[in-house]
C-alpha cells in the first residue's frame, strides 16, 4: 500500500468514524431528553401519591366525625342507603 493510498484510506475511515460519533451523540442527547422527562413524570407521580394519601387521611377523619356526630344525634348511618 502506498503512502497516498494509506492517506486516502485513513481520511475515509476518519470521516466514517466521525459520522458514527455524531450519530451516537445525537442518540445520547435523545436518551438524556427521555431520561429528564421520565424524572419529571416520576416526580409528578410522587407528588400525586402524597396528595392522594393526604386526601385519604382527610376523608377518613371526616367519616369518623360524621359517624360520631350521627351517633350523638341517634342516626344509624349503616341503615341509610347511599
Amino acid at each position: 500500500m502506498t503512502q497516498d493510498q494509506f492517506a486516502k484510506l485513513f481520511n475515509y475511515m476518519e470521516r466514517r468514524f466521525n459520522a458514527v460519533d455524531e450519530r451516537f451523540e445525537a442518540v445520547d442527547r435523545r436518551f438524556d431528553n427521555i431520561d429528564n422527562r421520565m424524572d419529571g413524570v416520576v416526580g409528578q407521580l410522587d407528588d400525586f401519591r402524597t396528595e392522594i394519601a393526604a386526601i385519604d387521611h382527610k376523608t377518613g377523619r371526616l367519616e369518623r366525625y360524621t359517624h360520631a356526630i350521627a351517633g350523638k344525634v341517634g342516626i344509624d348511618l349503616d341503615k341509610i342507603k347511599a
